[in-house]
């Protein structure tokens, strides 16, 4: 294609002129969409930042809710602009009294309310719950609240009938609902007095498990718009914009999305919830005789078995015990014969050598060295006296063992009628059980009380249950490194006598404390035990009109202490 030298001017004046008159078009658009905008009014709308599911914020930051959703359908109806602003409750009241905002868009009614604002017809019911923590009583009325502290929403409808209907109760109040329900579930104050609705959905959110709707002794109010009467025309506008919504449909649609499925859900609820009711009673006739025929059937069998267990144990150990008692006489009378030589004639012998000592030292003078038995003479001169003492209180401390093993099992009457001296029944169980002690513990302390403790009882039972909380007591040593103590008192105001046994062994489990002294129970069933031992013993005690107890740490050891009760003195204790 060949131009012309002069249509290119042409050219050019053409795209400059088109050129402008597009750029006039879009300025002329944008400025007359900019002052369409600005001419709309625009309304400063307050509400409450934790109210859900009515206006609250989004994970986003942003308003949300179907108070927000319908404020924004009807600005589009009446073609307004609206700027939301979502605060704390009292800020949004006090911001529309003071006049930082134009409506408020979830306020409820109330006579005093009205004195000061301008009310649009309502588009919500929302009723009041009184919540309480679990363990609190349920409440009839509201009169129930006299006295006691109520947290509530500073400035809300609630804050407000509380203070007119109920002027005994001492309100609480806080900025927000959520703060209510944390600071009730926390364990202050009494009650919390708030919509049961977002109280509900803020429970669950927080995972507030500990608190529930105690009564709703309040009517539903009724939420709607409100503003100051100088702004009665913007209420005008959102009264009429409500109006079409509701005859278009719109407003259920919005209901619908943010409430709707609360309510078919609790429709449904209450339908499975009868259903349940009904199954239940049906159950209930069919079952409940069966259940309770077999819950009694089972307690029969298990207090049977119970008794026959008890009876065969007890006929084990009345057959140990018996046969023990034969075999503890026929060997004590084995062992009291050469014990007998023994203490007869080592006196004997020990005043023999101490009449031949100066026939020795006379021998020696005329030998340069005299051994007698194979040893030195000087030597067997300094150490045969202590020979013979030791000799003599070995064999006195096999005739104190026999006699204490005779007087354990010989036959006694279970009647607790003797004057048992406690010291003396204490120190014949040392030693019985000496050699237990000997063989798991090297330190072991003995106090007796010096005045004497006495009991009326039996010698041979009381001396049975010391047997066994000493030798439960060297069981329980880890190594021989730990001590045992062993001591006999009187209490402070005189009317008992305590034998502690403390060891300081491997302790014993708290949930395993209550079950000691239960037939049967026992932590040393590998090694043998029956459970029997601190049973019998805690029948003993009882018999005696005495009383079995323990204290225990895990890895620091076990106090038991016997208490029985005192019936005679010593003159040095008056």
């Amino acid at each position: 294609m060949i131009m012309k030298s002069g249509s290119s001017p042409r050219i050019f004046r053409a795209f400059f002129v088109c050129l402008f008159v597009g750029c006039f078009y879009v300025s002329f658009v944008f400025a007359n969409e900019t002052r369409q905008k600005e001419s709309k009014h625009l309304v400063k709308v307050g509400a409450d930042y934790n109210y859900p599911p009515y206006e609250f914020r989004d994970e986003n930051g942003q308003p949300a809710g179907y108070n927000v959703e319908l404020t924004y359908a009807i600005a589009e109806m009446m073609g307004i602009n609206v700027d939301i602003t979502l605060t704390d409750w009292d800020s949004a009241y006090v911001g529309l009294l003071d006049g930082t905002f134009d409506v408020l868009q979830g306020i409820a009614y109330s006579d005093k309310r009205a004195q000061l604002i301008r009310f649009s017809s309502p588009h919500s019911i929302v009723n009041q719950s009184i919540f309480a923590r679990k363990d609190e009583p349920e409440l009839s009325d509201m009169k129930a609240l006299s006295g006691k502290e109520v947290l509530v929403q500073r400035n809300s409808i609630m804050h407000e009938y509380l203070s007119q209907n109920i002027p005994d109760a001492i309100p609480i109040p806080v900025a927000t609902h959520s703060e209510a329900l944390r600071t009730l579930a926390s364990g202050k104050y009494d009650f919390a007095l708030t919509a049961n609705l977002p109280s509900l959905y803020l429970s669950a959110e927080l995972g507030l498990t500990n608190i529930h709707a105690v009564a709703s002794p309040v009517s539903g109010q009724r939420l709607g718009y409100g503003a100051l009467p100088q702004n009665e025309d913007i209420i005008s506008l959102f009264s009429e914009g409500l109006s079409i919504l509701k005859n278009t449909g719109r407003q259920q649609e919005i209901y619908d999305k943010w409430l709707g499925a609360l309510d078919q859900s609790k429709v449904q609820w209450e339908k499975i919830r009868q259903y349940t009711l009904y199954t239940i009673a049906v159950l209930l006739l069919v079952l409940g005789g069966i259940v309770i025929w077999n819950h009694m059937l089972r307690k029969e069998v298990e207090r049977r078995s119970a008794q026959l267990k008890a009876q065969h144990a007890q006929l084990i150990q009345a057959d140990k015990m018996t046969s023990l008692g034969v075999l503890v006489s026929g060997i004590a009378h084995e062992i009291n014969n050469p014990t007998g030589l023994l203490l007869l004639n080592l006196p004997i012998l020990k005043d023999a050598w101490m009449d031949a000592e100066p026939l020795f030292d006379e021998l020696e003078k005329s030998h340069d060295s005299l051994y007698v038995g194979g040893l030195p003479y000087q030597r067997l001169k300094k150490e045969i006296p202590y020979l013979f003492d030791e000799m003599l209180q070995s064999a006195d401390r096999i005739r104190n063992i026999v006699n204490d093993l005779k007087d354990f099992v010989r036959a006694q009457p279970d009647e607790v009628t003797q004057n048992v001296d406690l010291n003396a029944a204490v120190s014949s169980a040392v030693r019985l059980v000496e050699k237990s002690i000997r063989s798991n513990i090297d330190e072991f302390e003995l106090h007796l009380d010096n005045r004497t403790p006495m009991i009326q009882g039996n010698l041979q039972r009381i001396e049975q249950v010391i047997i066994n909380l000493i030798i439960n007591a060297c069981d329980a040593m880890a190594d021989k490194k730990g001590a045992l103590r062993v001591s006999t008192a009187i209490s402070l105001k005189g009317l008992e006598v305590l034998i502690v046994v403390e060891d300081e062994g491997v302790g014993i489990e708290a949930d395993v404390l209550p079950h000691l002294v239960d037939p049967f129970f026992t932590t040393k069933r590998e090694q043998g035990g029956t459970g029997l031992g601190l049973s019998v013993s805690s029948g003993i005690i009882k018999n005696h009109q005495g009383s079995l107890s323990f204290q225990s740490q895990v890895g620091k050891g076990t106090t038991v202490t016997v208490t029985l009760p005192l019936v005679k003195v010593s003159s040095e204790l008056r």
